[in-house]
């Protein structure tokens, strides 16, 4: 019997770091309403911290029956990749400790661009320059105020791979900006829904326009969705063949009208509580 493959470690890539290194429970996320474990993990002498949600420990979901939350995971960053944008952190399904579950990057967010340089609360019925607005929210005692986000590209292009993958909980808690100025979106447990279920903070840019590099990955994406193309082969793998024509459907929609969508009316629009 063959001696087992060794990579050396400057060829280990993230990828290849979750899916075959040793995971390490290190604690748990207790706020997450499923099972979220923050593990270290370590292979070839490379070491990174990730997170770690296995399927025994999801609570089933009567409008996502077919699957598991890691598989949709898993199916939100190979979206996310294919874009080019690097939107989702790597994440793969893995076996650990307490079975099969998704395992993603730890991205450590920076505290000085945190929910007020992207999200905020403001007095007034309009947005300010730079922002824009989502809708008016309950601050007790019968006030209201206004929610606004960030104006912001990266945003933006947030904004259209929710559309995409049809995000039922995109809330202010799920954006991560990090220290070198780049922003991740987490939590993609509750996506590709054959039905319109898409539910976000981000609908500043509802009904405008799609930018041009938008719409240049859009035209990406639906090559890379057509029957036997890469990524329609590994969507089939982790997402129903129903939620799959779905996502070719809502891509289509979108280079069909050239703008970003905008809330159906059959679903509640902003996911409550917002983060």
């Amino acid at each position: 019997m063959s001696a087992p493959e060794r990579i050396p470690p400057r060829s280990v890539t993230t990828a290849d770091l979750l899916a075959r290194g040793e995971l390490t429970v290190r604690g748990q996320i207790r706020e997450a309403s499923n099972a979220v474990l923050y593990c270290s993990v370590s292979h070839e002498g490379r070491e990174a911290f990730c997170v770690y949600k296995p399927v025994a420990g999801e609570r089933p979901l009567w409008d996502f029956p077919d699957g598991t939350l890691a598989q949709r995971e898993v199916a939100a960053y190979e979206v996310s990749e294919a874009t080019g944008w690097g939107l989702v952190p790597t994440t793969v399904l893995r076996d650990g400790p307490y079975g099969e579950g998704m395992c993603q990057l730890w991205i450590e967010p920076s505290a000085a661009e945190g929910g007020d340089g992207l999200l905020a609360l403001v007095e007034g019925e309009e947005a300010a320059e730079g922002w824009k607005a989502i809708g008016f929210a309950e601050v007790g005692e019968g006030a209201t105020a206004l929610l606004v986000h960030a104006d912001d590209d990266r945003l933006r292009r947030l904004a259209v791979l929710d559309a995409v993958i049809n995000n039922a909980d995109r809330k202010g808690g799920h954006l991560l900006p990090t220290q070198e100025g780049r922003l991740y979106g987490i939590d993609h447990g509750v996506t590709f829904n054959a039905e319109n279920k898409l539910r976000t903070l981000l609908w500043g840019w509802a009904g405008e326009p799609l930018t041009d590099e938008a719409l240049q990955v859009l035209a990406s994406l639906r090559d890379a969705l057509a029957p036997g193309a890469p990524l329609a082969t590994r969507l089939a793998e982790l997402v129903t063949p129903a939620e799959t024509e779905a996502t070719r459907a809502r891509v289509e929609a979108m280079l069909a009208t050239g703008r970003h969508p905008e809330p159906s009316g059959d679903w509640p629009a902003i996911p409550w509580p917002p983060v």
